[in-house]
């Protein structure tokens, strides 16, 4: 997977994550204290998936993030030995998958890791993610080894799959419901706090969709155009529809150049009036996203910016209410 390009300004270059019973593995604590405290250990690739697992688990576990800062790439991270150490002490390990976090399917595959869950299969456009998880996927109270445990195999990007799923506040809410029964089972003595706050979770997440909803029926229709792939699930679920010149956003999250032809198409829509909103990442920067940029600017089409990795002081659900009401603000003029 080629290296992308990150800004690195100093504006985005939040603190490690900090959360009630959770750490980083690139802290100066030593890896292996994310198990000594409750002696259950979580560790998730990113801080996203380590803030909606600490937000189940509370007290109950060590919640580890190996990747909590905009100036790492999970695509092209390369895992350190504390990074080892702490997925082989872990007794559950939460990761994207899709070709996203590939570093972390590696170290859960060396360590042997008995009990991982892919965040990516409870998305309903992940290749045969209906029926892996087709058979009592959300039964509650149960989860089968059978849904949650996997070969890690198809680590490669996916052709035509957006892997930032953690943007679609739907999958999320499946994943919430597979994560909260996994944990019920690992942890029976926390199980009523764990669905107690698994469902006040799920309230959250419903209101983050009811917001998206009252987006599609004021704003449904518009064309974005994204610079990456990352905010797309948001956007698709505010009923916005991608006019994104063909093979940008995938050129640019590959850190390839972005062919001419492909710019000057981009750059005469934009210019043409046919975008209502251009969406990038924060986390990512290059000569034509700066052009297309510009151009919005000069045009008067409003720039969203959306990142991949949770702010400081945010929760998931928090952090996307807010890039929700940023899409809002822009769509509204």
């Amino acid at each position: 997977m080629p290296r992308r390009r990150l800004v690195l300004a100093s504006a985005l270059a939040l603190p490690g994550l900090v959360l009630a019973g959770c750490s980083s593995a690139g802290a100066d604590a030593d890896a292996g204290g994310a198990a000594e405290g409750s002696g259950f250990s979580i560790v998730a690739s990113t801080s996203v998936y380590a803030s909606l697992v600490s937000e189940l688990v509370g007290d109950a576990a060590e919640v580890t993030a190996i990747v909590d800062s905009p100036t790492q790439d999970p695509h092209s991270y390369e895992a350190t030995a504390r990074d080892q150490l702490a997925v082989q002490e872990a007794d559950l390990v939460v990761l994207n998958g899709g070709g996203y976090d590939p570093f972390m399917e590696q170290l859960a595959d060396e360590a042997g890791v008995e009990h991982v869950i892919t965040a990516v299969e409870y998305s309903h456009e992940y290749p045969g993610a209906e029926d892996e998880h087709a058979e009592d996927e959300h039964a509650e109270g149960e989860a089968t080894e059978e849904a949650h445990d996997h070969e890690h195999e198809g680590h490669d990007h996916i052709e035509g799959f957006n892997e930032h799923v953690w943007y679609d506040p739907y999958a999320m809410a499946d994943l919430i419901e597979a994560l909260g029964a996994e944990l019920g089972e690992l942890l029976p003595d926390a199980g009523a706090d764990i669905q107690a706050s698994q469902e006040d979770l799920l309230a959250d997440i419903e209101g983050l969709e009811a917001s998206l909803e009252g987006i599609a029926a004021d704003h449904g229709g518009a064309h974005a155009f994204f610079t990456e792939p990352v905010g797309g699930y948001l956007a698709e679920a505010a009923g916005l529809e991608d006019a994104t010149a063909e093979g940008f956003a995938e050129a640019v999250e590959e850190g390839q150049d972005v062919p001419p032809a492909t710019l000057l198409a981009a750059l005469d829509a934009i210019e043409g009036g046919e975008i209502d909103v251009l969406i990038t990442n924060t986390q990512t920067a290059g000569a034509e996203t700066q052009r297309v940029i510009d151009a919005a600017g000069e045009a008067g089409v409003p720039v969203v910016e959306y990142a991949e990795t949770l702010p400081e002081g945010e929760t998931y659900v928090s952090w996307m209410t807010a890039n929700a009401e940023a899409l809002e603000q822009a769509l509204a003029g």
